[in-house]
This record gives structure tokens, sequence and C-alpha cells, in this order.
């Protein structure tokens, strides 16, 4: 018993091991999560935000016929043949006129006669509309000049599950969640905390360094399962995207990719003392994996010699490993290499962040 020294009431002064309630890295956890429910913005970005994204591609690319192709003709026998090629929509115009329909876009192909009965076709090659056009505007002026085809040919449309863009594009997105949602919650976090010298404070407590970034880490493994459940829960119920890996090889994958993603944003938070640099570290290192490790669109239309470089990204290996899985059900053996370079990214980034953590 000892005495306060103001009032004369006996304080007691309690010896032995701290509750588990009372260990620094689970108080330090409570009050990541507590921080994270009181800003609605961050709610919104983690969960609502790839909601709305997710319907607005799976809408916009969703599967369907191949549109119908405005085309022009300054001929009437070849306005003709054009109208008996299905997905052409043919309009006959002056030769001025053809040519600014088809300057200001409203054409994807113009076509006109040429010396010795030849025909001309007037097309953008950069367009996809106009180099589909080509192909159609072309065949029907052969078979109107009575072309047959040696060989029968017939065509099946496939539109399975797992082939379609929004397939593609859910496993891109979730990833691109987990990177985002881990860089720019601790990298703000641990910024804004330094900027108001909270953690100034916390120096001169016993609470260990390791214990204090720990807390970033389970933070969010306790709000993985939203961020990843919700995008890839309303792309089955909404879009029928397939999940043909083993559910617990999902979680495993997503927690692995989390934690890497999450030491990455520790690392960049070590030294970052103002919002503005923190947001220019964050840009710096997310923006160019936005579009060189395929969420969007295949990785491989880049030249092959980067294409070790792209694959070394933390987030090609999850946007790679995740396709992978819910696409092609692949097993965690068979990822092995994005594997790999995700627990790469996980240690030597948490090992540099615990070196150059400064708390001032």
């Amino acid at each position: 018993m000892s005495d306060d020294g103001r009032r004369g009431v006996p304080v007691r002064v309690q010896s032995g091991p701290i509750g588990a309630a009372g260990r620094p890295i689970v108080q330090l956890t409570l009050t990541r999560i507590r921080e994270f429910l009181r800003e609605p913005e961050a709610v919104f970005w983690a969960l609502l935000f790839p909601i709305l994204l997710t319907t607005g591609l799976g809408i916009a690319f969703r599967s369907r016929p191949v549109d119908v192709l405005n085309v022009g003709a300054t001929d009437q026998g070849i306005a003709d043949s054009f109208r008996r090629q299905p997905g052409l929509a043919v309009t006959t115009f002056l030769p001025d006129e053809g040519r600014d329909a088809l300057r200001t876009g409203k054409l994807a192909l113009l076509a006109s006669r040429g010396p010795n009965g030849s025909v001309v076709f007037d097309f953008d090659d950069t367009n996809p509309d106009a180099r589909a056009a080509r192909a159609l505007a072309d065949e029907a002026v052969q078979r109107a000049a009575g072309r047959s085809d040696p060989v029968a040919v017939q065509d099946r449309q496939l539109r399975d599950a797992g082939s379609r863009y929004v397939d593609f594009l859910v496993p891109g997105l979730v990833g691109l969640g987990i990177m985002s949602n881990a860089l720019w919650g601790l990298g703000f976090s641990i910024v804004d905390a330094r900027r108001r010298h909270l953690t100034k404070r916390l120096l001169a407590t016993p609470m260990p360094r390791r214990d204090y970034l720990l807390s970033y880490l389970l933070w969010r493994m306790l709000i993985l399962w939203a961020e990843v459940g919700v995008p890839i829960g309303f792309g089955i119920v909404a879009f029928g995207v397939p999940v043909r890996g083993p559910v617990i090889d999902l979680v495993l994958l997503c927690v692995l990719s989390s934690l890497a993603c999450s030491a990455l944003g520790l690392l960049l938070a070590s030294r970052a003392r103002t919002i503005e640099g923190i947001s220019g570290l964050v840009n710096l290192v997310q923006v160019p994996m936005w579009i060189l490790s395929g969420v969007f669109f295949s990785a491989r239309r880049f030249p092959a010699v980067v294409q070790p470089f792209i694959s070394a990204l933390p987030l090609t290996a999850i946007v790679d490993a995740l396709r992978a899985h819910m696409l092609q059900g692949a097993s965690l053996a068979q990822l092995a290499p994005q594997i790999g370079v995700l627990t790469g990214w996980l240690i030597a980034c948490f090992v540099l962040a615990l070196k150059l953590f400064r708390w001032r």
C-alpha cells in the first residue's frame, strides 16, 4: 500500500503480469478498428466503392451480341452489298458528306468506288470497330462479286462463366482493393498520428515498436473479410462470377496478399511526416501498378522485355493468383511463384519498416 500524497487515500500497487485485455497490441488494434469505423469515407472506399465499380464496368462490358457497325458508301452498288451483310448498318453519302461523317466519328468506315472497278475503304486502323467494319465490308463486297468459300465453317458462341470480361475484372478489383486499402489506410493513419505528435507520446511508454506496427497488420486482418467478401460475393450474386478453387485457399491467398501490402504501407509511412508526403509516396508506388499489373486489361499487352519486372510487382502476383484460383481452380502448389513473390515483399518490407520507423 502507498499514499497518493494528496488526500491520504491509500493506493494499491498491483504487481504481476498484465491481462490479455491490457496488452499494448490488443489495445492498439482496438484503436485501429475504432478509427476505421468512425470514418464514413474509409468505410465507403473500402466496402461500397468496389461494388459500384464492379457494377459499372460489369454492365458496360457485359456479354452481348456484337454491336451493329455504322458504315457509309458513296456508290449504290457497294451500299446494296453492305445491306446483305449482318452486322453492318449502311448509309449512302455524297463523297464530301461521307468524309465529314467519317472524320466526326459517325461512321466506322467509308467505302467508295476506285479505278478499274476496285473498292476503296477509308477507316482508322487504330480503331477496333473500324477494323471489324473493314473485315465485314470486305466480305460483303467479295461475296457480292461471286466469291464462294471452299471450306464450310461453323460458329459456336461461348459465353460461359469464367470467360467474360466481368470474370476477369472482379479478381483484379479485389486485388486492387487489398493493396489500396492497405497503403492508404496504414500510411495515412501512421503519418497523421506522427503529425499530431501522438507517436511521440507513445515513445514514452514501455510499448515496443514491434507491437505498434503489428497492431496495424492485425487490424488489416480483422477487416479483410469485408474488403474481400463484399466484392466477391457481389460478383457471384450479380454476375455469376465463378470461384472454382477451394475457399480455404482463397482465404489464405487474401491474407498473404493483405499482409504483404500492409508491410509495404508500413515501410512507406516509416519516415513520412506530412499527409502530402505520404500521399506522394503512395501514388508513386500504387499508380504504376494500376497500369502494369493487369487490373483492367492483361499485363501481357506490354513488351516481353518488361514482363519479369511486372511479374515481380506485388499487385501482379495478387491479381494473377486470384484469377488463377477463381477462374481456373488452381491450387496453392500451382500458385507457388506468386506466393513466393508476396512472401518476399512481406518479409523485406516489414524488416525494413522495423529498422527505418521513427516515432517523431
